[in-house]
């Protein structure tokens, strides 16, 4: 997929979402996730369209079935970018995929993993604040 096929894949889900066809973008990003071509791509723009899904606002508090798949074709993406890269941004994004998931066991230690790594990083980032805010909510 190259990556003028994701941007236009990106903007058809966001055209949806805005649209208020929030059920047919969820389902998008599950069958762009679950492309073996989304691995491919650089792992910058892979987590931009991950955070894209995974931090967006005005969506329902009660998770659809179409969210929870989407969620859970994530998750393999952003397991890939936690072992690579240890990045604590990538361990927030799992773990509130995993919560999402409802397991909220590997949500906990996934976040604790990316709160280790961010203070060791910058002790008083935003980030910290916001991994220990999901853990506390856990």
């Amino acid at each position: 997929m190259p990556n003028e096929a994701l941007v236009q894949a990106v903007k058809s889900i966001v055209t949806l979402a805005r649209g208020g066809n929030l059920e047919a973008a969820y389902q998008g990003y599950r069958d762009l996730f679950q492309k073996p071509e989304f691995l491919k791509h650089r792992p910058e723009d892979q987590r931009q369209v991950l955070r894209l899904m995974i931090l967006a606002k005005g969506v329902p508090s009660k998770p659809t079935e179409a969210m929870i798949e989407a969620h859970r074709a994530a998750v393999p993406a952003l397991t890939e970018l936690v072992s690579i890269y240890s990045d604590p941004g990538d361990h927030e994004l799992l773990g509130i995929c995993h919560e999402m998931l409802g397991n909220l066991e590997s949500a906990d230690k996934i976040y604790r993993a990316g709160l280790a790594l961010e203070r060791e990083r910058n002790p008083q980032s935003d980030l910290c604040g916001t991994l220990m805010k999901r853990i506390s909510l856990l």
